[in-house]
């Protein structure tokens, strides 16, 4: 397989943004600093905003989720928005507020299971620590983001002597009893919570008694890599969604002088069902394009106008074909990796997809020059779902549900085609270009 310099050179650099971003907090700051190096302006949701046609700008909330576009230079009325969808959070353990459990000469942290992580993929792994803490500041609070990248944590397995049914029954964990975290041994000096508050300070260089609260998951420490005969594969941690937030990214940075407005939306918590602030259910997307219309000195019925005549692409990663597991999947809908872009449908709406949204989006695979499949579930199966109902829905935009193929969803170690982020970000581009 002929794999282009250019196309590895993206893949490449879609993996150092996935471990320079173990949390979504890290995520968020890591699309802030490309935006910034592009010329984007940082906004403020507290502050008025003043724009300019062709200005670049970009806004945050909640630290997790980021929303930036590029303001066209032609009719927003008429020519509507072009946005991109995508999500910052990835499913995983989060540590709890008071997790160390001192006993049997050990520490260990309590987690909380955050969406729907393959729990057996966590077992036997070199697990670090990210997120951000709150410190004290004076009279109030900062907060911080921290990254433990080396080896910190563990989940060891249990020996097969005294699981002899694992390979038959699978490797199960209880959530409560089974999956707390191997930090270290208990020693004999200081309170469980004080030695954990003070590993924070130390990395954080502030004191252990300012260290106020924490958000905090354990991260897969293995750097992304590319793997198969002719290096034709990437695993990383995250692929599922940072993939899609880098192509959207990728994207909205190679369109210099949009005539339309141009907008890349990535929201927290789509893993936990996006209702909350920073959740593609909250009104942060909305919030932003009203802002956008009104400086741009659209009343009411030009918004709606605008509205009408956008396009949103949600895009999410979706399942490729597994020939191991041939019965997980629809016979005639078996995507495949490095075969393009993957149109997802879903009569029950777990998709926005319809037939003209998808007819728009085979033609922007045209004009990029791209391949395109199309993915259903099988009907005996429950199909996930995604940001695309949720924003089409509050915004009442034609909207399309895509995604890149890829391997394992939801392991802590996930696979996909060099070839296809490649697609993605030229059929991206394309978006941005109409």
């Amino acid at each position: 397989m002929e794999i282009s310099a250019h196309i590895r050179a993206q893949a490449q650099d879609l993996l150092a943004f996935i471990d320079a971003s173990p949390s979504p907090w890290h995520a968020v700051d890591a699309v802030a600093q490309r935006l910034r190096q592009s010329g984007f302006v940082a906004l403020r949701e507290d502050e008025r905003w003043q724009l300019t046609a062709g200005g670049r700008y970009y806004v945050v909330r909640g630290g997790s989720s980021i929303i930036a576009f590029v303001a066209g230079g032609e009719s927003l009325a008429e020519r509507g928005f072009r946005l991109v969808g995508a999500h910052t959070d990835s499913p995983g353990l989060r540590i709890k507020p008071k997790p160390l459990q001192a006993g049997d000469g050990l520490l260990r942290l309590g987690v909380e299971v955050y969406g729907g992580p393959i729990l057996a993929t966590f077992a036997d792994r070199d697990l670090g620590l990210a997120g951000r803490v709150a410190v004290r500041d004076g009279a109030g609070a900062s907060l911080r983001l921290v990254s433990f990248g080396e080896p910190l944590l563990r989940l060891p397995n249990l020996a097969i002597h005294m699981n002899r049914e694992v390979n038959e029954s699978g490797l199960k964990f209880n959530k409560q009893t089974e999956l707390p975290l191997t930090l270290g041994l208990a020693g004999d000096s200081g309170a469980a919570d004080g030695r954990f508050h003070a590993l924070l300070a130390e990395r954080l260089a502030v004191e252990s008694g300012d260290i106020l609260s924490w958000e905090l998951a354990a991260c897969d420490t293995q750097p992304g890599a590319f793997w198969g005969a002719d290096k034709e594969f990437i695993a990383d941690g995250q692929l599922d969604n940072l993939a899609s937030c880098h192509a959207g990214l990728s994207a909205l940075l190679a369109v210099e002088s949009p005539g339309t407005t141009n907008v890349c939306a990535f929201f927290d918590h789509e893993e936990v069902g996006s209702e909350s602030a920073t959740g593609a259910g909250g009104t942060f997307i909305s919030d932003v394009l009203r802002r956008i219309a009104a400086i741009a000195g659209l009343d009411n019925e030009d918004y709606r106008c605008a509205l009408a005549r956008s396009f949103f692409i949600s895009a999410d990663m979706a399942h490729a074909y597994n020939p191991n597991f041939p019965a997980a999947y629809e016979p005639c809908h078996r995507v495949a990796v490095n075969g393009g872009p993957v149109i997802k449908i879903n009569a029950n709406q777990r998709y926005s997809t319809g037939a003209d949204s998808a007819a728009r989006f085979i033609m922007l695979c045209e004009k990029a020059g791209v391949p395109y499949q199309h993915y259903a579930h099988r009907t005996d199966l429950g199909c996930g779902s995604t940001i695309g109902p949720i924003v089409a829905a509050s915004l009442g935009v034609a909207s399309v549900d895509v995604g890149s193929p890829m391997w394992a969803m939801h392991s802590i170690r996930e696979s996909a085609g060099v070839l296809d982020h490649g697609y993605m970000v030229a059929a991206l581009s394309a978006a941005f270009g109409e």
